[in-house]
């Protein structure tokens, strides 16, 4: 008997990607060393290589927290449940 496909979503979805993406970006970002190993532009007399990587904390906070919020509107609209 073939699965009805209104119960079972599919398992990739253009939200999950999004959320995919939000998760993997600090990684790409910390990994690509070559990208932002130098010194200039200095900001406020501190290295590039230094602020950078800091400025990286506030972004994957904030895309960790979207990437968050995003897992859970999908998750309720899996269920059916109503939004809260």
């Amino acid at each position: 008997m073939p699965a009805d496909p209104e119960k079972n979503p599919p398992t990739v979805t253009p939200v999950r990607v999004v959320i995919a993406l939000c998760l993997v970006a600090p990684f790409v970002a910390m990994l690509w060393v070559s990208s932002y190993a130098k010194v200039d532009p200095a900001f406020i007399g501190i290295p590039f290589f230094y602020w950078y990587q800091m400025l990286w904390v506030l972004i994957s906070t904030a895309l960790t927290m979207l990437a968050y919020k995003l897992w859970q509107r999908d998750q309720r609209a899996r269920k059916g449940g109503a939004s809260t």
